[in-house]
């Protein structure tokens, strides 16, 4: 029969997602798919870089524009310099703030952690 992990050894872990109403809108993925055009300017670079496909990176960054309301990513058309993406400035603040709260719920987190044993002892 298996053992019970001791209540030394649980722990608490935990992600986050903003939502835009009961639709998600972005998670650790998603926000670091927006790090990463900002970074590559490039949709497709930022893509490749994850694993993902271009068209899977386009349809996270529309999907995250139609749910915010606000364009994220700003595309450049090609020419001499060729094409790109970068953030918009909604883009980088949604970025920011979401890094912010990452911080805060991190700490969160780790004061519940803490007192798993003393809930576990009840």
């Amino acid at each position: 029969m298996p053992r019970s992990p001791s209540p030394a050894s649980l722990t608490l872990r935990s992600s986050f997602w903003l939502m835009a109403g009961d639709q998600s809108l972005a998670g650790p993925g998603r926000i670091e798919l927006l790090e990463r055009i900002d970074d590559t300017g490039s949709i497709r670079q930022a893509a490749l870089g994850m694993g993902m496909s271009y068209r899977a990176a386009w349809d996270a960054v529309d999907l995250m524009s139609k749910r915010s309301g606000r364009v994220l990513v700003a595309r450049r058309t090609g020419g001499k310099g060729g094409g790109g993406a970068g953030l918009s400035d909604d883009g980088r603040a949604l970025v920011r703030a979401y890094r912010r709260l990452e911080v805060l719920h991190a700490r969160h987190v780790t004061r519940l952690s803490d007192k798993l044993g003393d809930l576990l002892a009840r």
